[in-house]
């Protein structure tokens, strides 16, 4: 029996049971899919070259941040049990950000002051005059209220915006053809990701209840920005919403896709800096249907560039702990 018969049998059996009063998901083994790096955007290589720095700097620079604070290390290995995953899926996340997207401070306590100093400068979240608050008071966003959760009420919105605001003209006001977070939730300037962890705003707002219930936090109010900012720049306060954001994409592979991808620190961090896991976990589920179908053996979720830095320095960051 050849492995992809094998491997098309195991996904084929988990449907099955999934689809009865049994449940069983297909467990996708530590390790990257891919044996060469998938290619990294251009706008993180032209980010890095006017840095006049490169990606092994950059990971050598966090690594370090990590290794030399074993306060940060304690802080990520018990928010990691709270949530129930390995702290490796935390530490990918922030390792990944860091590498390919911005550069870590040399110290951690530089993150508490730029908390401080963005919470002084004042934080709205608004566009053209309106406020979030007042935007999501608009009838198409009537469908919403049901959800009484943050992840599935933002979500929603986020859902809504794209469908009925996202570059149209709506009642005389046209809106811009940008992402829901980049439009309403960047109050500074464009591409904005704060802290360790690099959440946005958005993000923040949908994981705020679970991480409520979870660590015991306030729940973020979208009117109330300061306090949104403060709780991504502060350490303290945003690795929750990290470990959440992740156990948020572990759930929904398996709910969703079929897939248990807890023990894949690179496919966390994928979907960490992809975002979008239920819908993209919903496409994977779809295909695999159709391959099902078809005879074919399944896809299995695929790391990108950020995620197979991950699991390629997966020994060494296990190191760490």
């Amino acid at each position: 029996m050849t492995n992809a018969f094998k491997r098309m049998m195991t996904f084929a059996l988990a449907f099955v049971l999934a689809s009865g009063s049994a449940y069983a998901v297909t467990v996708v083994p530590p390790g990257n899919q891919n044996e060469l790096q998938p290619a990294v955007p251009g706008a993180s290589a032209n980010r890095t070259k006017q840095l006049g720095t490169t990606y092994e700097k950059k990971y050598q620079k966090i690594y370090n941040l990590l290794k030399n604070d074993a306060s940060l290390r304690s802080k990520i290995r018990s928010t990691a049990a709270a949530y129930g995953i390995d702290p490796l899926h935390i530490v990918g996340a922030i390792v990944g950000e860091h590498t390919y997207n911005v550069d870590v401070y040399d110290r951690l306590q530089t993150y508490y002051v730029k908390a401080m100093a963005y919470v002084n400068q004042g934080v709205n979240f608004s566009y053209g005059g309106e406020s979030i608050g007042e935007f999501v008071k608009r009838p198409e966003f009537a469908e919403c209220a049901k959800f009484k959760d943050s992840y599935t009420l933002w979500t929603c919105r986020e859902t809504i915006w794209n469908t009925k605001f996202r570059g149209k003209t709506v009642g005389g006001k046209s809106f811009p053809n940008n992402r829901f977070s980049a439009v309403f939730f960047q109050p500074f300037y464009a591409g904005q990701t704060f802290g360790l962890g690099q959440i946005n705003p958005l993000t923040a707002l949908q994981m705020s209840d679970m991480v409520h219930r979870v660590s015991g936090l306030p729940k973020l109010d979208a009117n109330d920005g300061k306090s949104v900012y403060k709780t991504i720049m502060d350490p303290d306060l945003t690795l929750p919403y990290i470990a959440a954001t992740l156990k948020q994409s572990i759930n929904a592979y398996r709910q969703i896709a079929g897939f248990d991808i807890s023990q894949n620190p690179g496919l966390t961090a994928t979907l960490y800096n992809t975002g979008g896991a239920e819908a993209r976990a919903r496409a994977l589920a779809n295909e695999n249907a159709r391959r099902a179908t078809a005879g074919q053996p399944p896809l299995y979720p695929q790391e990108n560039y950020y995620g197979w830095l991950v699991n390629y320095k997966l020994d060494e960051l296990k190191s760490l702990f």
